[in-house]
């Protein structure tokens, strides 16, 4: 295999990966070579990703346990160094929803994704670092954005704002880590999945492809919709030695698209000797800044 997608002797963990797109994931890391700590929920889900990678002959094991609290994050990190010698990648994907409008949703939808998305996130990573640091031959972290982060989302205050936060925290990770050789990066995935086919525009694709039906060209270009596994491609080069310079990224893939995301910069810049008052921002929002303002929302609802 190429180095871009050989894992021999490596070993991941990867959370949320009983089903979808995390068990896309966990099956790809192993059949590149690695490794694989299966966590999930559901036990039932996180042991048949197991045996499906055991019976394709690789290795990999269970951790039934919800993300969030550091106990987990320890468990998974131990579990990764008993069973498998040491740990070389953590996959950050496990998540939740709640959506609701913002008058509609409630602290416990709000604090249910935050603590699964970020705090489940931090306190993986940390684990993971501290490991690594530790064994002193660098590795990587992987955290899951979303299109949701990146331009916001209806009915989805708590996922958008976690799924920024991601991104900003693989971009502070990867300055300090950066001595330890430890990369950070996000990745901002799309496929159909169970998620998207509760957006009425892609539930008729997503059942002719539950049904076996190629997803047709459209979808797969324009909306960056494809398959988990055309996802896990990713995830398996940033967790290779190919990937060795990559980090604070957001890379965006689904479909056929593969897209690099900009940091956010400033698209417009005005100065006022003595600072600004009401009026000089108003004039010079309506003759400068207007015409470069930022819409919400995905490219596909243009």
């Amino acid at each position: 295999m190429s180095a871009a997608a050989d894992l021999t002797g490596r070993v991941a963990v990867v959370t949320g990966a009983g089903r979808s797109l995390g068990r896309a994931y966990a099956l790809a890391l192993a059949s590149a070579g690695a490794a694989v700590v299966v966590n999930d929920m559901d036990a039932d889900s996180a042991n048949a990703t197991v045996a499906d990678i055991v019976a394709a002959g690789g290795r990999a094991t269970a951790v039934i346990a919800p993300v969030g609290p550091s106990e987990t994050a320890q468990r998974l990190v131990d579990t990764a160094i008993s069973e498998f010698g040491r740990i070389d990648a953590m996959i950050c994907n496990a998540g939740v929803l709640r959506d609701k409008v913002l008058w509609k949703m409630s602290d416990d939808d709000f604090d249910l994704v935050v603590s699964t998305h970020l705090r489940g996130s931090f306190t993986c990573g940390r684990a993971a670092a501290i490991a690594m640091k530790e064994q002193g031959e660098g590795g990587r972290i992987v955290l899951i954005g979303s299109p949701a982060g990146q331009y916001g989302s209806f009915g989805q205050t708590n996922y958008a704002s976690v799924k920024a936060g991601l991104v900003a925290m693989a971009r502070t990770w990867s300055l300090e880590l950066a001595r330890a050789g430890i990369t950070a990066n996000a990745v901002v995935p799309t496929a159909l999945t169970p998620m998207t086919a509760t957006i009425p525009m892609y539930t008729d694709v997503y059942e002719t492809y539950q049904a076996g039906e190629e997803i047709p060209h459209e979808f797969r270009h324009d909306h960056a919709l494809g398959t988990p596994e055309d996802v896990a491609a990713l995830i398996v080069w940033l967790a290779s030695a190919a990937s060795n310079e990559v980090t604070g990224q957001a890379i965006g893939i689904g479909g056929d698209k593969l897209a690099l995301f900009a940091h956010p910069h400033e698209e417009a810049v005005a100065y006022c000797r003595g600072g600004w008052d009401p009026d000089g921002i108003d004039e010079t929002w309506r003759d400068t800044f207007a015409a470069s303002a930022q819409r919400s929302g995905p490219p596909t609802l243009d």
